[in-house]
């Protein structure tokens, strides 16, 4: 799954983007320097997301949008289209 995927999977579970879940998390003291643990614990007790998807938003928390570009342009399952995460929501994603 891409790193898009995930956070799209996310939206469609929970019904907030990950600018959603940024601010929420800026509410609750999290942000650059944070450890993942509190992180994935406070999405596991809230919004029962595993760790695969809670380490997707971990990273926009505390990393901001940008990724690898290892997988950019990449064919398969793992492949992202950009090497910046649209964090917008996936309906307004202007690369589906």
């Amino acid at each position: 799954m891409s790193f898009q995927a995930y956070l799209d999977n996310i939206e469609t579970k929970t019904g907030l983007t990950p600018r959603q879940f940024i601010a929420l998390a800026e509410e609750r003291g999290f942000g650059p320097g944070t450890k993942a643990t509190p992180i994935l614990q406070w999405l596991k007790d809230d919004y029962d997301l595993g760790r695969g998807h809670g380490m997707a938003l971990v990273h926009v928390i505390t990393k901001g949008p940008e990724i690898s570009d290892k997988h950019v342009g990449q064919p398969g399952a793992h492949g992202d289209k950009s090497d910046t995460l649209w964090l917008d929501g996936a309906a307004t994603n202007p690369r589906p």
